[in-house]
């Protein structure tokens, strides 16, 4: 009779139910003051796959209010832009300031972590220097998001994270709010020689791809040991949680679907192979960086929805970098469903990213393409933005969307197009008459550029 009853007693006293805070170092990013301000009579390109001529745009608040002819703002203040064209804010998404910053010595080498072939308990952040020089250089550039990626000597080399390319003297002041983190991977040569040199696995390409299974057979049965214990506590049971794993949090994330792959890759069979690996352990193979020989896999990823991060002309520098041709962005552009992106991988070549994409349009063009300015925009802006999760904010001047304008000289397709002044959440934050909109990194105070010479 004991028995019986005890078995009816309830269960065992709940301890305090374990969680994982998934946003540990979150943003303090505020929005710098602005006022409604009226940019009318210019050529505006919105990033939609429009162009709006002789059109108007009203920002406030931070957001885009209003676009389009002819439009009025009794409390706004309104500058003509008669020959000038507008841009939505440039965004690119393989960057590496802050990790790899000016000046470029030793000890400001802090983008790759080359201690395992798996380190993606690392997140690129907790390099970021804020006092970088080159966010003030890309800025002038009309730069106005960015992704800091660490290096790609690793199969998983870490967590990416987006920012806002605004003046800060913390990385969590400049901390893209909300933006989803990214995973960095990578293929082909660059783990294969970090490690094979050492005598460790991956040595090969299909040691590379062997690494990266034994990693996500051990994130599938992380997330399934988490999930029972949710599953039991709901339930009124006691169970003891999952001891954590920082690594393996990372790739439970992406599992998850709340971390995006971003991964360093050249060839055609090699992003397939990537693909197939994400079906096989069902999560999403995200964006494809450098990607030499994605244009003979256009329709594959097009299939797939995977972005891809190209440079319109770097090429020949290694073996997986030889099958180039110039007209790969344009080409992957061209299958229905595309997302192709012109990204930098540079402090110098981040500084004009409308002549990067540019150089493709022009060898396109060359080539019996017609691709005109309101599409190849994309590449910088809305493609972008898609490839790191945030297209709902930025990306496109819509109604609704952040207010991050670039002003530009002229056709910003032109290599004598400047950018003349560039706002974020619709203030300014650079223009290039105004020394005051012209932050200096604290870096750089007091510091003279070069010694005088003697006479």
């Amino acid at each position: 009779m004991s028995l019986s009853l005890s078995a009816c007693l309830p269960n065992e006293k709940q301890d305090a139910k374990v969680s994982i805070n998934k946003n540990p170092y979150p943003s303090t990013y505020q929005a710098m003051p602005s006022q409604a301000t009226l940019l009318t009579n210019a050529t505006i390109l919105t990033g939609t796959g429009e162009r709006l001529d002789d059109a108007d745009i009203l920002l406030v608040d931070g957001k885009v209010k209003q676009l389009g002819i002819d439009l009025s703002a009794p409390d706004a203040t309104v500058v003509d832009m008669q020959g000038k064209w507008i841009t939505p804010g440039i965004i690119d998404v393989h960057s590496h300031l802050g990790v790899y910053p000016s000046p470029q010595v030793e000890s400001h080498s802090d983008g790759n972590e080359m201690t395992s072939p798996n380190t993606s308990e690392v997140w690129a952040e907790h390099s970021v220097w804020p006092q970088d020089p080159g966010f003030e250089a890309a800025r002038a550039g009309g730069i106005t998001s960015l992704q800091i990626l660490p290096g790609s000597a690793n199969l998983f080399g870490g967590r990416g994270v987006t920012l806002r390319n605004v003046p800060s003297q913390t990385m969590q002041g400049m901390k893209f709010a909300d933006a989803p983190y990214g995973l960095k991977m990578a293929c082909g040569e660059n783990p294969k020689r970090v490690y094979g040199s050492r005598k460790i696995l991956p040595s090969t390409r299909m040691g590379n791809v062997a690494g990266y299974r034994s990693a996500w057979l051990a994130a599938t049965e992380y997330k399934r040991a988490w999930e029972k214990y949710e599953a039991d506590y709901e339930a009124g049971k006691n169970p003891a949680a999952p001891k954590r794993d920082l690594e393996l949090d990372t790739l439970m994330g992406v599992l998850d679907g709340e971390i995006l792959i971003h991964n360093h890759c050249y060839k055609a069979e090699e992003m397939a192979v990537m693909i197939d690996l994400s079906k096989e352990f069902n999560y999403h193979s995200g964006t494809f960086h450098h990607g030499i020989e994605a244009y003979k896999i256009a329709d594959l990823l097009a299939e797939n929805n995977n972005c891809a991060a190209l440079w319109p002309d770097w090429w020949g520098f290694k073996m997986e970098a030889y099958d180039m041709v110039e007209e790969n962005v344009a080409i992957v552009d061209a299958v229905k469903n595309s997302c192709a992106i012109v990204h930098s991988d540079s402090s110098t070549t981040i500084q004009r990213l409308n002549q990067e994409a540019a150089k493709v349009m022009y060898r396109a063009n060359d080539n019996g393409f017609e691709i005109k300015p309101k599409d190849a925009i994309k590449w910088i802006t809305y493609n972008a933005a898609k490839s790191l999760g945030i297209t709902d904010e930025v990306g496109s001047l819509e109604a609704g969307k952040k207010a991050d304008v670039v002003v530009w000289s002229s056709d910003p397709f032109s290599v004598y197009a400047h950018a003349e002044q560039v706002f974020i959440d619709g203030a300014k934050v650079f223009d290039k008459f105004d020394d005051k909109y012209q932050a200096k990194s604290d870096f750089l105070i007091g510091q003279e550029a070069a010694t005088p010479v003697s006479q």
